[in-house]
């Protein structure tokens, strides 16, 4: 009986051992934050690259705020390691083109937002690129 009690309590603790989306994993979401940059009525594109030193952040699951940040690189790209499997989002934030006064653009600026899950332990999820309007 008591060989039988510990086993049934052991089964219950590993199936109780389901991780949260978060930190701690050996998953990795990948991708890129790419920039449209228009004149001031948004008619005219100037220019378009990737763009570096901005911020991404993601989400754990249906958290209300981020759990982490972190900046592109030199060429836009940006990784977030280490990650459970479950669900993510992960946003940027765009000029609103919409938001303008006499042409030129104002606050507030708009998520650009990819949901994402994470479904093998071991997964290198790429997602498509993040694209901004500045």
């Amino acid at each position: 009986m008591y060989k039988l009690t510990i086993l049934v309590i052991g089964i219950i603790l590993i199936s109780s051992c389901t991780k949260d989306p978060g930190i701690g994993g050996e998953a990795t979401i990948t991708g890129k934050v790419h920039a449209l940059h228009y004149n001031s009525t948004f008619t005219v594109l100037l220019s378009e690259y990737d763009l570096a030193d901005t911020y991404v952040y993601l989400v754990f699951g249906d958290d209300i705020n981020y759990g982490t940040r972190i900046k592109t690189n030199y060429d836009g790209e940006y990784a977030f390691e280490y990650l459970y499997p479950g669900d993510y989002t992960i946003y940027t934030y765009s000029i609103d083109s919409a938001a303008t006064v006499n042409g030129i653009p104002t606050p507030p600026d708009s998520a650009v937002i990819r949901q994402i899950t994470i479904s093998d332990k071991n997964a290198l999820v790429e997602t498509e690129d993040l694209v901004v309007f500045k």
